[in-house]
């Protein structure tokens, strides 16, 4: 066979690249890849349950996480950063919306039969349908929980190219389902019954799987990925026991903390992927929990675990507390986000869409509101914008609120319970409320939690009901 340089696909490629460098400087100016162009990819990966005091770099010292633990060496690590409120849906709502939870459109978990959860409403806006419109590639892998696949809130209908894990909530509660999705297509898992216990199929295995796949897939190209991890939330499932098997702990705290090594480890394969495709400086990933702690102190996990880190924190997931507020948090982004740094500036989950906005460039539409403020100089390396205040409702048994302004915080566990009032700077526990010694403040937090919040049918603020007598 004779040689014919004209189809010679290398001379297409040098052609193009010659053609590129002429337009250049006919047209004076260079053209850029999409790292250079100021295009970074973006990860964002929520733990489901995770808390601070379950990471060696908060201080566990029971439970092995090396991967996170090196990644908040290599990064920075949070010790105030709020989540959205203190149960699943609604906190993943602020995160994904960047609205607080006086403005946004799902503010307590519920459910629908017989799959899913109260969907976004039509027309949401999100931080994948940003990305998504800026041209990046994006992805949901875990657990969606916002709305079934043909209702409003699909991923698909909000910004998301693919999905891969459970839908609802509710299903992903079982580590050993009978089916996950990849994108709307359920697929089943033989051999796994959903019943509580061991099944030949651990879930979590091949949404990990999946997750670093899509990775290598996208990695000459802009993406943004949300890995929405179930572990380590209940039930506590888990396929091994692995180094904890013979801990003279019960089988729930065993498995507990090897779904939070596992965690680690599922991280940790997601940070390899990204150094080993060469993308890793140009890749900002942020760690976090969908809210605080999940266990009162005093319960089977939170006392041996010592979720609290000694008592530091009071209270626990639905809560108004700092402890069911706070949440782990890590930033990592090799050259950009400094190494070991640690900070107990404030930021929230609603400032994470305004961060991407500014991020990729770009104008947020006209209709858009957002309560967040970009972080973009603050994961730098910088000081936390300033704001009025951080704001937290949830409605279960009853209507709950929270107000943080400057170091005060103000928390109502119903409409008909009077306001608490802290001092975080001089009382990060809240063990000593100053309600009676500041009446001024009290009026003051009272009336911004009014203006905090727009009144939605769905989320009237009510008492708590009576509890029936056994």
């Amino acid at each position: 066979m004779s040689y014919d340089s004209r189809t010679d696909p290398r001379n297409d490629m040098l052609n193009r690249s010659l053609i590129l460098s002429v337009l250049s400087l006919l047209i004076g100016v260079t053209v850029f890849t999409p790292a250079e162009a100021g295009q970074p990819n973006i990860i964002s990966i929520l733990s489901d349950d995770i808390a601070q005091g379950d990471l060696g770099c908060y201080g566990q010292e029971l439970i092995q996480t090396p991967h996170l633990d090196r990644m908040a060496a290599e990064g920075t690590r949070y010790l105030q950063a709020y989540c959205g409120t203190s149960v699943c849906a609604p906190s993943r709502s602020s995160l994904m919306t960047g609205l607080h939870m006086g403005h946004c459109p799902v503010r307590a978990n519920r459910e629908i039969q017989p799959e899913g959860q109260m969907p976004l409403p039509e027309g949401t806006y999100t931080v994948a349908k940003l990305l998504q419109d800026q041209g990046y590639a994006t992805a949901c892998m875990g657990k969606w929980g916002m709305g079934m696949f043909h209702t409003s809130g699909s991923p698909f209908k909000l910004g998301f190219d693919h999905f891969y894990g459970y839908n609802c909530q509710r299903h992903a509660h079982s580590y050993f389902p009978t089916y996950l999705y990849n994108d709307d297509q359920r697929f089943e898992l033989e051999g796994n019954t959903g019943k509580p216990g061991r099944g030949e199929k651990y879930a979590q295995e091949y949404i990990a799987e999946e997750t670093v796949r899509w990775i290598r897939e996208q990695k000459d190209e802009p993406f943004f990925l949300f890995y929405a991890v179930t572990l380590p939330h209940g039930r506590y499932e888990i396929d091994s026991q692995g180094p904890y098997a013979d801990k003279p702990w019960t089988d729930k705290q065993k498995n507990y903390a090897a779904m939070v090594t596992r965690l680690d480890s599922d991280v940790g394969a997601i940070l390899d992927v990204l150094r080993e495709e060469g993308i890793a400086e140009n890749t900002l990933v942020i760690f976090s929990g969908d809210n605080g702690s999940s266990f009162d102190p005093n319960s089977e996990i939170g006392r041996l675990f010592d979720q609290t880190m000694g008592g530091k924190l009071r209270g626990f997931k639905r809560g108004m507390y700092e402890g069911a507020l706070r949440q782990a948090a890590l930033s990592w982004w090799p050259g950009t986000v400094p190494a070991g740094r640690v900070t107990e500036e404030p930021w929230a989950f609603w400032d994470f869409l305004p961060t991407a906005a500014e991020l990729v460039d770009a104008e947020l539409p006209e209709d858009v509101q957002t309560d967040g403020v970009s972080l973009v100089e603050f994961l730098k390396g910088g000081a936390a914008p300033e704001r009025d205040y951080f704001y937290w409702e949830l409605h279960e048994r009853a209507s709950i609120q929270a107000i943080r302004f400057g170091d005060w915080k103000a928390v109502r566990n119903g409409p008909d319970q009077p306001v608490e009032l802290y001092n975080l700077k001089n009382d990060v526990g809240e063990t000593k409320n100053l309600a009676d010694e500041k009446p001024e403040l009290v009026k003051k937090a009272t009336k911004m939690m009014a203006e905090a919040r727009t009144e939605d049918p769905n989320w009237p603020m009510r008492t708590a009901p009576a509890r029936r007598k056994k």
